[in-house]
C-alpha cells in the first residue's frame, strides 16, 4: 500500500472541496451507451397500459413500443431488452416459439424502426407463455423439466434471430441452456447473433413487480432452479459452465442486493458483464421517492454508479433513458 503521510499535511478533503473537483477525480463514470432499457410489449393493447407497481413503466403497444425505441436512440442508450406478453398461454408457452408471437413482432417491429442503431437484445425464457407461470415446461410431476425445456428453448433462439435480434438472453437458469442456445443458432445459420447469458441470477424477493409487468401466472416460487441468496461459490461454478458453453456477455441478478457476487464475476472474466436493476430495485426508489423520504435523481444515480463501480460494463434499468438524457 502507497504512504500517503499523516495529518495536517494530508488532507484527502482537498479533492471533495467543489462540484468540478469532484467531478475531474471520480473514479467511476456512466456514459449512456452503457445503459440497457428493458421493455414490455403486450398483445392486443391499443393504449399503452401502466404497471401500478412500477410507477412511470408500462406494457406497450407495438406503436409505443417503436416510439420508446427511438427515443432511446435518442437518448444515446446503448441497448434494449425485449420482453413479449402474449393474449394466450399454454401449458409448453407455444407463443414464445411462434414467429408471429408478440416478442418476434416486437423485434421486427423495433429493427424496422431504429436497425442497427440500437442493439436489440430479448428475452429467452418461456415464463411469459406459460399458463404454469414457470420457465420451462413441466414434467408428469409438475417440476421443471430441464431438458425437454432446452428444447424448447432452442426454438426460442431460432425465432426470435429470424426476426433480427442482435443479441440472445437466456434467462431461465436450466443447466446447458447457454450451450443449447449456440448451437442453435449457429445450425441455423445466425452465428453473428450474440449471447447474454443470465449467468447469476438468484431467486429474489424483488421480482413482484416484475410478474404484474408480465402478467405472470406463476404459483409458487422458483427455487428448483434460481439460486439461493444465501450462496456465491455456485455463482463462479455457473460462470465457468457459460462461458464454457460459449457466452459472450454474462449477467448478474439482481443488481443491488448482489454487489459482493458482480464484483467477483467482474474480477474474473474478461467478457463484458451486465447487471440487472431489476423491479423491485426499481419500485423501492420510486416509492420511497414519492412519499418524499429520499431524493429520487441522486438515489437513481447514486444506485447506477454503485453498480458500475461494482464492475458491471452494462446496466439494465427502467431509468435508461432517462438517466441517458441526464448524463448526455
Amino acid at each position: 500500500m502507497s504512504t500517503y503521510g499523516s495529518f495536517p499535511a494530508a488532507r484527502p478533503r482537498r479533492l471533495r472541496t467543489t462540484p468540478a473537483m469532484r467531478r475531474m477525480v471520480a473514479e467511476t463514470r456512466l456514459h449512456p451507451a452503457e445503459l440497457i432499457l428493458p421493455a414490455f410489449v403486450r398483445e392486443g393493447l391499443a393504449e399503452p397500459a401502466p404497471i401500478a407497481t412500477m410507477p412511470g413503466v408500462v406494457q406497450h403497444t407495438r406503436d409505443t413500443l417503436r416510439k420508446a425505441a427511438v427515443e432511446a436512440v435518442e437518448a444515446g442508450v446503448g441497448g434494449i431488452m425485449l420482453f413479449g406478453v402474449p393474449e394466450f398461454k399454454d401449458a409448453t408457452g407455444s407463443q414464445g416459439t411462434d414467429p408471429e408471437g408478440i416478442l418476434q413482432v416486437a423485434i421486427r417491429d423495433v429493427k424496422a424502426e431504429v436497425g442497427d442503431e440500437l442493439v436489440i437484445m430479448s428475452d429467452l425464457c418461456l415464463d411469459e407463455y406459460t399458463d404454469h407461470g414457470h420457465c420451462g415446461v413441466l414434467d408428469e410431476h409438475g417440476r421443471v423439466d430441464n431438458d425437454a425445456t432446452l428444447e424448447r428453448y432452442a426454438e426460442m433462439a431460432r425465432v426470435q434471430a429470424d426476426a433480427g435480434v442482435h443479441v440472445v438472453g437466456p434467462s431461465g437458469m436450466m443447466d446447458g441452456q447457454v450451450g443449447v442456445t449456440r448451437r442453435a443458432l449457429d445450425e441455423a445459420g445466425h452465428q453473428d447473433v450474440a449471447i447474454l447469458a443470465y449467468t447469476v441470477k438468484y431467486s429474489s424477493a424483488f421480482y413482484g413487480p416484475f410478474r404484474e409487468a408480465v402478467a405472470s401466472s406463476l404459483k409458487g416460487d422458483r427455487k428448483t432452479y434460481q439460486q439461493d441468496s444465501a450462496n456465491s461459490r455456485e455463482s463462479m461454478r455457473e460462470l465457468a459452465l457459460d462461458l464454457a458453453e460459449g457466452a459472450d456477455m454474462v449477467m448478474v441478478k439482481p443488481a443491488l442486493p448482489y454487489l459482493d457476487v458482480l464484483s467477483r464475476v467482474a474480477d474474473a472474466v474478461d467478457v463484458p458483464v451486465a447487471a440487472y436493476q431489476i423491479s423491485g430495485e426499481y419500485a423501492m426508489i420510486e416509492g420511497a421517492a414519492e412519499k418524499g423520504w429520499i431524493d429520487r435523481d441522486a438515489a437513481i444515480f447514486e444506485t447506477l454508479t454503485g453498480i458500475k463501480r461494482a464492475g458491471a460494463n452494462m446496466i439494465l434499468t427502467y431509468w435508461a433513458t432517462e438517466a441517458a438524457r441526464r448524463l448526455g
